[in-house]
């Protein structure tokens, strides 16, 4: 089914919302599409259309906060690999037959001096801005799209700077360095959100940070109020002025420690939630009630076990308690070694569970993008 920006709105705040949403939200792994072609599937299973999963339209906002610089240049690609090297002097590392994510293989960034010769790629010009796609966003609003605005992540930028490690350390040892980068990220988002949302209803911002591990974060409460907090609320509190109700961090792992931190640093709605990780969306539901939003929580390794392993799974998650502010949804993408029988039955018994009606052939939902 295809929701409208203010049945999400409604669900994602606790509103009217019309009913459940139950989605997929990342789509199958590399190597899986093979794997369900052996078992029969057809390829409207393996782009996801057949399964008619409910999504809500969105479109960008038209105003570009992130790394900005010339295109990466190409050093290697083969069928086993792609290496190129991008404006920050990374070589990035794309593994074909197992990731869809290049990594980095180098870090710029370990004092001061290196920032500041890489700090013009992330500071504020004109065209960050977009006017012609700015328009056509309030355009596609204007037909039922949510508009959504990004902002780099406050630890997300430092790591593909320093490495993780060298990261970590800087908020002891090279608190300026920490600093400025913030500065410059809150400056520059702000720069180019503000006079955007005063011509354009933003919907919804999200920040990409993925900080946490199965064992925590790698980031304290401490960081989250010194670091995060004033960058993220300088940035939602305008934007929350001027209509915007959702604020959304994308963080795999176990960040439990802290998400009272993260709330008061204005955040909404958390996802994918990760269950391996000790991410429970009905405990968590209940610790925090109509505070924090979630989407995903629905552990992806039990799809690879049998239906009555998928049957107590989606009997604790899909309650009534999270019909509202919750989208549910395996928590990342389909890992391999999942039938296509059992995903057959985990959408056919999610359905029935929630109320829907059975899959209708005629019916098609969104279709991920080919791999």
């Amino acid at each position: 089914m295809r929701w409208n920006r203010e049945q999400y709105l409604d669900l994602m705040t606790y509103g009217h919302a019309p009913r459940p949403m139950f989605t997929e939200l990342f789509g199958p792994l590399v190597g899986l599409d093979a794997e369900w072609r052996v078992q029969g599937a057809s390829e409207a299973e393996i782009n996801m259309s057949a399964f008619d999963w409910d999504y809500v339209p969105y479109v960008f906002c038209g105003g570009y906060t992130n790394l900005q610089g010339p295109p990466p240049v190409l050093i290697e690609d083969n069928a086993e690999r792609r290496v190129e090297r991008d404006c920050l002097g990374r070589e990035m590392l794309l593994l074909k037959k197992t990731a869809t994510i290049p990594l980095p293989m180098n870090f710029p960034v370990q004092t001061m001096d290196d920032w500041l010769r890489v700090k013009p790629f992330f500071t504020f010009n004109p065209e960050r801005i977009k006017w012609d796609e700015v328009e056509a966003a309030r355009k596609a609003q204007a037909e039922g799209s949510l508009v959504c605005a990004y902002i780099p992540g406050a630890f997300d930028i430092p790591r593909e700077l320093m490495g993780e490690e060298i990261a970590c350390l800087a908020y002891y040892e090279q608190p300026e360095l920490m600093a400025d980068i913030l500065a410059t990220l809150t400056d520059t988002c702000m720069r180019v959100l503000e006079p955007i949302s005063a011509r354009l209803h933003i919907d919804q911002l999200m920040v990409h940070e993925d900080f946490a591990g199965k064992s925590g974060p790698l980031v304290g409460p401490v960081q989250v109020r010194e670091c995060f907090r004033p960058y993220y609320r300088k940035v939602w509190d305008m934007l929350a002025s001027r209509g915007a109700r959702i604020f959304e961090q994308d963080t795999d792992g176990n960040i439990n420690p802290v998400i009272p931190a993260l709330l008061d640093a204005g955040l909404t709605s958390i996802y994918p939630m990760e269950p391996a990780a000790g991410m429970d969306i009905v405990a968590l539901r209940q610790t925090y009630g109509r505070r924090l939003a979630m989407r995903g929580g629905i552990d992806k390794h039990v799809i690879r076990q049998d239906r009555a392993a998928i049957r107590r799974e989606l009997e604790y998650k899909l309650v009534p308690a999270l019909h509202t502010g919750c989208v549910f949804g395996l928590d990342h993408r389909i890992p391999n070694g999942t039938p296509i029988e059992n995903y057959r039955y985990y959408v056919a018994l999610g359905r029935e569970m929630l109320g829907l009606p059975p899959l209708d052939p005629a019916k098609t939902g969104w279709a991920r993008m080919a791999m």
